[in-house]
């Protein structure tokens, strides 16, 4: 640990006096624009003679594949505005305009020609938002973050455009509400601007203001727009009431009441925004609906963790950069939305002829969100909700009905803080989240409370080319011995496991503290090398998963990373990277878990197709979670390596196939997966894509179960062939820009089948002869129950003292398909018309893979859902 700590220190020392020369920072560009005389029609003809207030402005210069060249084919541009609007005049100059990818996508769709308008309001030189017009009149938009690296789509705000295509290219026109911007209230606005065209064909992008591959940041490098006089703030107000028909059909079940074979659902709702100040925006919501959103893909996850999925409803995905605290690697984040409106935590206690009428989802009473960034660099994010009392209706064998409750009232809160300072070079930020239940003397498996708070921050300097960041971590979760007994037992913890002396068990505790947190420093711009080096760590008895997403605790981590880039094209490749990362992972008991290595390169080749690959090692691997509370466990040694081959997607038909490879020692583990994807757009209106996924894994110890035998523990081990293929196709029609027909449709099916039991005899020994000891044909029998089922007797002495465990092997086939209508018939209003189909079940574990699918899509009756959405946006 204390190597760790010095080798941190000496690193970060290196980078605060590392000299490396950098390329001259390059003087900004300024655009001056003026007010309009005479209003613009936007239909993207740009020859409308109000535009004549302006001059163009031009001289792109090429990002990619060749930076720091001229484009093939320039673009111009004009900027004017009123009391109310930004207006913009586009002119993307082609001299083969036929050859103009028009392609027709659903809004964010970011397919074929297309210019990025990217307005930095806040001139905070680290946000921006980004407006998108495709050649087929297609819009976008998205809020850049984090200097650029990350572009968040959700965001929808009400604004106009139009594109044309014409003998010279194509031109667009964009009419932008100052209503949607956030911005100071300073005589003359100075905000940060640049623009962006992608010609598809060529995969060629050009910016007005140069940023040269190796500078670091990319919103901070932008030009200027100067000549905003005297804007008046202006405050946004939108109200969206919506009305949801739904009809669901299902299979019928004998003599339950509640699944007759069909339902009828009325719900109503509201979505608000309002314009607090010019840079604040409150959100609310009451009764939301997320009928319309695709469902979460196909998962079993055979290691006992829990399964993280991304957050698809609108209200929550709007804006969520501002909430995200990721404060670790991976997925670990403070805030993670899908606990808001989960499935309740229980179902219904039934006797013997009794049928219930349980809650799918907690329902969210309301919600609202406070959020926005000031002109003098505060980011602010306050999240409310409350979720109702959950009750299941039980119809009793008599015909009467009682209620019974499985999920709580909880209130839900959430805050965030940013504050940039050092000319937008440095931040300090912090959280805070809240989780409260009415357990009303009820739940005592729930914790009543639980606290979380964090601090980060972020400083680059020497042009931002080097930075030092990191965050902190505090939790706490209150409840009963019941509630607490359970979290420390949890595989997130497993305080019981038997040789762990640094965690105990105790089931008086009413509470838990934890921490987690993570420090990096490194050089991510400037020359050709970038490289970095970190420390995580996660507390025995941190605690997020009231309102975050933790995986699993007791981990340190040390990490670093080099990678070298080759940004100058050449006849043969358009740039290169190779990228070697290295990691060691402790307990808080001081042991080594993990050892690993990886080494991998990405070519970009100048016919637009890109090749990757690489491999690497994990070796003293040791899992505290893998025999659920028994001891620490030595797992072999692997070797991995993949490669992957993608075509030039500026293509009708493009493809990308990936293979991956992992062996451990003593053929302990192998796994073979192998994807392939194929994208199609036969023409403008109409694209599809189709990907597939197969896995093939063999381990010889898988865990089943554990097992009581006299005064011993028996951790049962088999080995697995597990087999996992998913496919999943996308289907894209528009009619126009406004108007979109989208079907999703994913087959999923995990099969795996057990043989040669064992049971584990020495944990830590290094040969799996060692570690386990499998069963003989005498020691253990197979036995068929009257219901189906099949249990497995293990007679260990052969003196008829016995144990058994139900047979493991499983066939998991679910089938998921989203048809989904979309008219936009009025900016910012929609109408949505939706069939979902589904179905889940278990299939013959002896059938082939496509034979079981097959059997689920076929004969497997499916639950339909029909669902008419209609939203209306009234705008001040």
């Amino acid at each position: 640990m204390k190597f760790l700590i010095t080798l941190l220190t000496v690193f970060s020392a290196f980078c605060l006096y590392a000299q490396e020369a950098s390329q001259t920072k390059l003087p900004k560009r300024i655009y001056t624009t003026k007010k309009l005389k005479k209003v613009p029609i936007i239909d993207g003809d740009v020859s409308d003679d109000a535009w004549n207030v302006v001059e163009w402005s031009s001289d792109f210069v090429e990002k990619s594949p060749d930076e720091g060249t001229p484009p093939a084919h320039q673009t111009m541009f004009k900027v004017m505005y009123d009391a109310k609007y930004l207006y913009i005049a586009l002119r993307a100059l082609d001299a083969n305009p036929e050859l103009i990818q028009q392609r027709l996508s659903r809004r964010d769709g970011f397919a074929g020609d297309r210019i990025n308008v990217i307005i930095d309001s806040y001139h905070d030189k680290r946000t921006a938002f980004v407006f998108t017009t495709t050649a087929a009149g297609v819009k976008g938009e998205e809020i850049a973050t984090g200097n650029g690296d990350d572009f968040d789509e959700s965001w929808n705000p009400i604004w106009y455009t139009d594109a044309q295509v014409d003998d010279k290219g194509w031109t667009a026109e964009m009419k932008i509400p100052f209503s949607q911007l956030r911005f100071g209230n300073a005589k003359e606005q100075i905000w940060g601007f640049n623009v962006n065209r992608t010609i598809f064909r060529l995969q060629e992008r050009s910016l007005w203001q140069r940023i040269p591959n190796d500078q670091a940041g990319f919103i901070s490098e932008a030009g200027e727009l100067h000549g905003l006089i005297d804007l008046v703030s202006q405050k946004q107000l939108e109200v969206q009431p919506f009305t949801v028909l739904q009809y669901d059909n299902y299979p019928a079940e004998p003599n339950n009441p509640y699944r007759d074979g069909s339902d009828f659902k009325l719900n109503a709702g509201l979505d608000a925004k309002i314009g607090i100040t010019n840079d604040l925006t409150l959100d609310l919501t009451i009764n939301p609906d997320f009928g319309q959103v695709e469902a979460d893909p196909g998962a079993i996850a055979l290691d006992g963790f829990q399964i993280f999925f991304r957050e698809q409803r609108p209200f929550f995905v709007e804006n969520k950069n501002i909430f995200d605290f990721r404060f670790a690697n991976g997925r670990d984040n403070l805030f993670y939305s899908r606990r808001i409106g989960r499935n309740p935590h229980r179902g219904a206690s039934l006797q013997a002829g009794e049928f219930a009428d349980v809650p799918q989802n907690s329902t969210i009473l309301g919600a609202a969100k406070f959020s926005g960034k000031t002109q003098n660099g505060w980011s602010i994010g306050v999240l409310e909700s409350v979720t109702a009392n959950e009750f299941a209706e039980i119809r009793q064998v008599d015909g009467s009905t009682r209620e019974e409750i499985v999920e709580p009232l909880t209130n839900y809160f959430v805050t965030r803080v940013q504050k940039d300072f050092n000319e937008r070079n440095s931040y300090i930020g912090g959280i805070a989240t809240a989780t409260n239940r009415n357990l009303d003397g009820n739940f005592n498996e729930l914790h009543k409370s639980a606290y979380t708070a964090g601090v980060d921050f972020r400083h680059t300097w020497q042009d931002r080319e080097f930075y030092v960041e990191g965050n902190s971590i505090l939790s706490r979760v209150n409840g009963s011995k019941e509630a607490i007994s359970n979290t420390q037992q949890s595989i997130a913890r497993l305080f019981q496991r038997v040789d762990a002396d640094y965690v105990n068990l105790d089931e008086n505790r009413t509470s838990l503290t934890g921490t987690g947190g993570r420090v990096e420093a490194g050089k991510q711009g400037g020359g050709n090398w970038r490289y970095n080096a970190g420390f995580v760590w996660r507390s025995p008895e941190l605690e997020l998963n009231d309102v975050g997403f933790l995986r699993q605790t007791d981990e340190m981590i040390q990490f670093t990373e080099a990678r070298y880039l080759w940004q100058v094209p050449t006849d043969i490749y358009r740039n290169m990277n190779l990228r070697l990362e290295q990691s060691t992972s402790y307990d808080f008991g001081g042991n080594l878990n993990r050892f690993r290595y990886e080494l991998q390169g990405d070519i970009s080749w100048i016919n637009n197709w890109s090749t990757s690959g690489g491999f690497g090692s994990s070796s003293n691997i040791h899992r505290n979670a893998f025999l659920r509370g028994g001891p620490r466990w030595r797992a072999a040694d692997d070797i991995f390596y993949y490669a992957s081959i993608n075509s030039d997607r500026s293509k009708k038909f493009s493809f990308r196939v990936s293979y991956l490879k992992v062996k451990s020692e003593e053929d302990v583990f192998n796994r073979n997966r192998y994807t392939f994807r194929i994208n199609y757009q036969p023409f403008d209106s109409f694209s599809m894509s189709l990907d597939n996924s197969l896995s093939k894994t063999q381990d010889r110890t898988q865990y089943v179960t554990t097992a009581d035998f006299g005064n011993l523990k028996r951790y049962i081990l088999g080995i697995i062939k597990n087999d996992t293929w998913s496919s999943t196709l996308r289907l894209n029609y528009s009619l126009n820009p406004n108007f979109s027909v989208q079907f999703y449709g994913q087959p999923y099916i995990s099969r795996g089948r057990y043989s040669n039991f064992n049971y584990v005899n020495n944990s830590v020994a290094n040969s799996i002869n060692d570690r386990v000891n499998f069963y003989t044909e005498n020691q253990i029998s197979k036995t068929t129950t009257n219901s189906g089922s099949s249990i497995y007797t293990i007679d260990e002495n052969l003196d008829n003292d016995t144990y058994s465990f139900s047979n493991p092997d499983f066939s998991f086939v679910q089938l998921q398909t989203n048809l989904v209508v979309r008219w936009e018939y009025i900016p910012g209003s929609e109408l949505f018309l939706v069939w979902a189909r589904g179905s889940t079940g278990s299939q013959n574990i002896n059938d082939s893979l496509t034979d079981s699918v097959s059997n689920q899509i076929f004969d497997v009756p499916a639950n339909d859902t029909f669902l008419l959405k209609a939203t209306y946006r009234f705008v001040r």
